[in-house]
């Protein structure tokens, strides 16, 4: 891929990020990459080509993240392993405009490229929940989770959990989303764990 391809996805995930598909201007995105509108068109078909090449890259770059997080954190408690993984999710929300765009678009795609996004969205979650189970069943055989919880049904909560965080993270402000965030984690665990 050229340099100009990876610049003007650069800039488009930002665009795309802030102001979602409809908002998004190919000719803004052209001046800020420093080319004319047509010369994007050289290395995308258009708009939707561009839109659907930045998904692809993000949902790879939030697999990356998970392998990446289970793979430093997985001989950490089954409880803080699974606590920051939450708050890295956070963090990664507010810092890092390819989280910040795959989760906007998950929730908001454009509605004639809603299959290929939720094509994408839906191998996420399964892939996630997929690379969760071993570590979870790591800790139930550690005797860190109770007996009678189904590794498939911790990690489906977990999962659900995580998306009523990334609900906070677009409608509500930091306060909305340490409240969610506090709650339903004691009770997750609680659960989970059996124990308080």
């Amino acid at each position: 891929m050229s340099i100009t391809s990876l610049q003007i996805k650069e800039y488009s995930l930002k665009n795309f990020a802030r102001n979602g598909y409809e908002g998004a201007s190919m000719a803004e995105i052209a001046d800020e990459v420093g080319i004319k509108k047509q010369s994007i068109y050289t290395h995308f078909k258009g708009k939707d080509d561009l839109f659907l090449a930045l998904c692809q890259d993000a949902y790879e770059h939030e697999i990356k993240f998970v392998m990446d997080y289970i793979e430093q954190n997985k001989d950490l408690h089954l409880k803080d392993f699974l606590y920051g993984l939450l708050l890295q999710s956070i963090d990664r929300y507010e810092k890092n405009d390819s989280t910040k765009f795959w989760i906007r678009t998950a929730f908001y795609p454009p509605v004639h490229l809603n299959d290929q996004v939720m094509h994408l969205t839906y191998k996420y979650l399964d892939s996630s929940e997929e690379l969760l189970l071993p570590v979870i069943a790591s800790g139930k055989e550690k005797g860190e989770v109770d007996a009678e919880v189904g590794k498939q049904q911790a990690a489906s909560a977990y999962l659900a959990l995580l998306d009523s965080l990334y609900v906070e993270m677009l409608y509500g402000g930091p306060g909305r989303l340490e409240r969610r965030l506090e709650a339903s984690w004691y009770l997750y665990w609680r659960g989970l764990s059996n124990r308080s």
